[in-house]
């Protein structure tokens, strides 16, 4: 076993929280049948306790050890997109603590896609629960000098498996309640899921279990950010110019290299590149962010989703 591997077994079995890569963000991770570990998990991100976490699952698991009264539909999705960017909210099987799941019925469950956080499944053998590896509601990471400068020597070991591939958090269905709800968008698409289940995936409606990265803000920069169409985005920035302020720009696939970041105008190559631009703005001292924005159409729809939660401005 690798000696990493093997250190980040040992430390999740004391209790411990390590940093673990998977292909959407680096995560935070405690032992998830151990309450007090995933309470030192909320108490390093300063994240409110009834706020529920994903617990990662190493593969071949079965949905049963983890959730009750398991649907035909949790079984045929995780069939067909785990290892992947893909979590199931079922409901809460008897052994998992309410402290993972915000004191709530139902728990989030997901196999992530990356080698090294499979190695790491597999050698500890159980669930590890981990939210994004940052502070609560700012920009996740996807690197792990972006988890080392949120949290420096706090957290006992951080795991290093490069650039994260996706960039963004995985897709959030709740199959808890009868027909397919997408909570949160992600590189798996509702029509995805639509096509793999034959029924069509409905938005939420008000009653749905509480999921991570569903706040009105999140995934935010410290920078004040403006998300703005491209045609009124030269006349923006020379306004803000014009009053002494600083700005930054993030563009898509064009852009003045002196004032801002070019991101590529292909969906998931953008999402790719979108936390990492967005700190790397950040640390650059600007007054204020202008962010151009993408198309609406399906393919943006993770992008827009977590842009809306990343500004204070949206056009």
């Amino acid at each position: 076993m690798d000696r990493s591997i093997a250190r980040a077994v040992a430390l999740l079995r004391a209790g411990k929280v390590v940093a673990l890569p998977t292909e959407t963000v680096y995560g935070l991770g405690a032992d998830a049948l151990n309450p007090i570990a995933v309470a030192r998990i909320f108490a390093l991100k300063g994240r409110p306790v009834d706020h529920p976490l994903i617990v990662h699952l190493p593969p071949d698991t079965p949905l049963q050890d983890w959730a009750a009264d398991v649907p035909a539909a949790a079984h045929a999705l995780a069939q067909a997109f785990w290892p992947g960017p893909l979590t199931l909210i079922l409901a809460r099987g008897p052994r998992v603590p309410k402290t993972v799941t915000g004191g709530q019925d139902t728990v989030a469950l997901r196999v992530p896609d990356h080698p090294v956080a499979l190695a790491l499944l597999r050698a500890f053998g159980s669930g590890i629960a981990a939210p994004s590896a940052n502070r609560f509601g700012h920009i996740s990471p996807t690197t792990a000098a972006h988890v080392e400068a949120e949290f420096g020597d706090a957290i006992s070991l951080i795991l290093d498996g490069g650039p994260c591939q996706i960039g963004i958090e995985s897709t959030i269905v709740d199959l808890s309640r009868g027909a397919p709800v997408v909570l949160r968008p992600g590189a798996i698409t509702p029509q995805d899921i639509s096509r793999l289940l034959g029924e069509t995936t409905h938005l939420p409606g008000g009653t749905e279990p509480r999921t991570p990265g569903q706040l009105q803000r999140h995934y935010a920069p410290q920078t004040p950010a403006e998300l703005i169409d491209c045609a009124a985005l030269p006349a923006r920035l020379a306004q803000l110019a014009s009053q002494g302020l600083a700005v930054g720009v993030l563009a898509i696939g064009h852009g003045p290299a002196d004032t801002g970041i070019a991101l590529p105008n292909e969906p998931a190559d953008y999402g790719r590149g979108l936390y990492a631009a967005l700190r790397a703005l950040d640390a650059q001292g600007h007054a204020h962010l202008l962010i151009e924005a993408p198309p609406q159409d399906e393919p943006w729809q993770a992008v827009n989703d977590r842009l809306r939660r990343a500004v204070t401005t949206v056009p």
